[in-house]
């Protein structure tokens, strides 16, 4: 077994000798069924800005679940201010810092475009982040050993 396998096996929660998956909080996967739903609803946006909204809360919603099926209860010091996700999520799932970073880099322009700004976001910026948005849900899911679960489109009678 190779050390960035045994690496990758340690970050996702799982013991190779052991078969079974970990078990995850029912809130964690209420927040995953959350992102996927969101990320559904992305693509069917009409306007950029609402994708983009829709696409980066989707990743929010994903790095919360991380967060919290990974958070220690009771570990946090005394804080001087509350962190965001994106700030918790490096320290439970260092995997995903680079990730925590892009998506809080993020945070500002999702901001404009709910604030309805026309010129916030183009088409080809929501469209990239609504990729981004979904392999990072993938990741999440990998990292917590859920199995990835798209929806399935809904039939429309007619």
């Amino acid at each position: 077994m190779s050390t960035a396998a045994t690496s990758t096996d340690a970050q996702a929660g799982r013991d190779r000798s052991d078969p079974r998956p970990r078990r995850v909080a029912p809130s964690a996967l209420a927040l995953l069924e959350s992102a996927r739903h969101g990320l559904a609803a992305a693509e069917g946006e009409a306007s950029a800005g609402a994708r983009y909204v829709s696409a980066h809360l989707a990743a929010l919603r994903a790095a919360a679940a991380v967060v919290a099926a990974r958070a220690e209860p009771g570990a946090s010091a005394r804080r001087r201010r509350p962190l965001s996700v994106w700030e918790l999520l490096p320290k439970v799932e260092p995997a995903l810092s680079e990730w925590a970073a892009f998506f809080a880099a993020g945070a500002a322009k999702r901001a404009a475009a709910e604030a309805g700004l026309p010129r916030a976001v183009s088409p080809r910026e929501a469209d990239d982040l609504l990729r981004d948005a979904e392999t990072f849900l993938s990741l999440a899911e990998n990292a917590l050993g859920v199995p990835s679960q798209p929806l399935l489109p809904l039939l429309t009678a007619g």
